[in-house]
């Protein structure tokens, strides 16, 4: 159904549109797409007969900052919070709604802005996107400004919503219908977003010191996210051959009070007394309460006490039972060089995530402990519902 990223590179450098397709729960349409620099007029041709929506000009901030492209409005009510500048047509136009005078229009946000370029209102609705793409907003705007930077062109482009016949918005059935049809290739911006996560770096390495603990003497690196304010630290001691790694999501009731609800502080203990022998890393991510965030944790917990379980309690706070997710701890083992690893852990989606943004899985290290009475339900529920590799004998 859904072609690669690589695929779809290929034909916008081409000059052909492509379909993008967001997610179900979001706006769950999809939208023809081309890159500006390469795009011929008669693709814009297309879109307006073909996919028959509004025909938008997403640009990076910088591009709207040069043509002084200013909001539509002052206060944006849209759900999605979609970014349109007041409507505009290229300076020479003379009615602005041709497809070569929108086309004009279009071609010259790839100019360098000296002069005065548009007349506003006009036939070309600009979109700005978020500074950091799909990464900060998973919008048709963002991937259309993300994959022209990534065709190497500059950053707008054209987009247009696929409407039916009937005037209804097009869906997944219909727009695979209307792929076949015009022979196009089609992704989605979740797939867009999981390609930079593997293929960009998503983390700065700021300071590496040394660390002595009561757990032993280790090299402690310090990791800045590039997309958020989030810090995260990896104690390492020297290994040899594919190296062990435990990567362990804070907790911060378990980690530094010692909380007996949870296995979470004992793990970390355990783990620096492991890679102290054996050598390897321990990752620490700042994705506390499975993801959800501290106080979101504690309100877990009150629902806990009130007789749910630990899944039961995210779902009725509105989260997954599992938020977390390990494109940073890939990108980190990137920037230290390590694309193999032994994982120590009972937890099978940290296997499969580090799998999912290229990390080599060797070799899973058991890594459970004897439940105590505060903890033992807690942990028959990740065994039952969450499907951690826990030993009934240890439970």
């Amino acid at each position: 159904m859904f072609d690669s990223i690589d695929e779809a590179l290929s034909a916008l450098t081409a000059g052909r549109p492509i379909i993008v397709v967001d997610s179900e729960d979001r706006e769950n349409e999809g939208d023809l797409l081309a890159v500006t620099e390469f795009m011929q007029p008669d693709v814009l041709n297309f879109m307006i007969k073909e996919a028959r929506g509004l025909v938008c000009a997403p640009v990076s901030r910088a591009i709207a900052e040069k043509f002084s492209l200013l909001p539509m409005t002052v206060t944006n009510d849209d759900p999605h919070g979609t970014a349109f500048t007041a409507s505009i047509d290229h300076v020479m136009s003379t009615t602005g709604i041709s497809v070569a005078e929108r086309y004009d229009t279009v071609r010259a946000l790839l100019g360098d802005g000296a002069e005065k370029t548009f007349n506003s209102p006009g036939h070309i609705f600009p979109l700005i996107a978020k500074d950091d793409g799909v990464l900060e907003r998973q919008g048709h705007t963002e991937a259309c400004v993300d994959l022209a930077r990534l065709c190497g062109a500059t950053q707008t482009g054209v987009i247009c919503e696929i409407i039916k016949e009937d005037g209804t918005m097009a869906r997944r059935d219909d727009l695979v219908d209307f792929k076949h049809k015009h022979d196009l290739k089609m992704i989605t911006i979740d797939a867009l977003v999981h390609y930079r996560k593997v293929t960009e770096p998503l983390v700065t390495r700021e300071a590496v010191v040394d660390m002595p603990t009561k757990y032993g003497h280790f090299k402690l690196y310090g990791f800045q996210e590039l997309y958020s304010d989030k810090e995260h630290v990896v104690y390492m001691k020297p290994y040899t051959g594919i190296p062990d790694v435990r990567i362990h999501s804070e907790c911060l009731t378990g980690d530094v009070f010692h909380s007996e609800r949870c296995d979470c502080g004992i793990q970390l203990e355990q783990a620096l007394h492991h890679i102290e022998t054996h050598g390897g890393l321990v990752i620490y991510l700042r994705q506390e309460g499975r993801g959800i965030g501290l106080i979101n944790k504690l309100k877990a917990y009150e629902k806990i006490e009130q007789g749910m379980d630990t899944v039961e309690a995210n779902l009725a706070l509105g989260f997954e039972s599992d938020m977390r997710d390990y494109a940073v701890a890939a990108s980190i083992l990137r920037d230290l060089d390590i694309l193999s690893v032994n994982i120590i852990t009972n937890n099978p989606r940290k296997i499969s995530g580090l799998k999912a943004y290229g990390i080599d899985v060797r070799v899973r290290v058991p890594h459970q402990f004897v439940s105590n009475v505060n903890n033992r339900n807690y942990l028959t529920t990740k065994k039952e519902k969450l499907g951690h590799l826990l030993e009934e004998k240890l439970i």
